[in-house]
């Protein structure tokens, strides 16, 4: 199993089990923007340029734009 499929098992285990503790999907919020501020400290430990981590953000945006636009990701 490569890094990437490990992080994804960890990744849905953890949906699942946020889902099943907090059912209403607004609550989500609040743990979406945990882990956002972990990942940023994390990148910021290893590069203190905070351009990388702006431009995913940006990035992102655009993501969750089009799934609204589309209804897709």
């Amino acid at each position: 199993m490569s890094k990437e499929d490990e992080l994804r098992d960890v990744l849905d285990k953890t949906a699942k089990e946020i889902s099943r503790t907090q059912t209403n999907p607004r609550t989500w919020l609040a743990w979406l923007v945990y882990l956002l501020e972990r990942l940023e400290k994390e990148a910021a430990n290893q590069n203190p340029d905070k351009t990388p981590f702006s431009e995913m953000l940006s990035a992102l945006l655009d993501v969750i734009r089009n799934r609204q636009k589309t209804g897709g990701w």
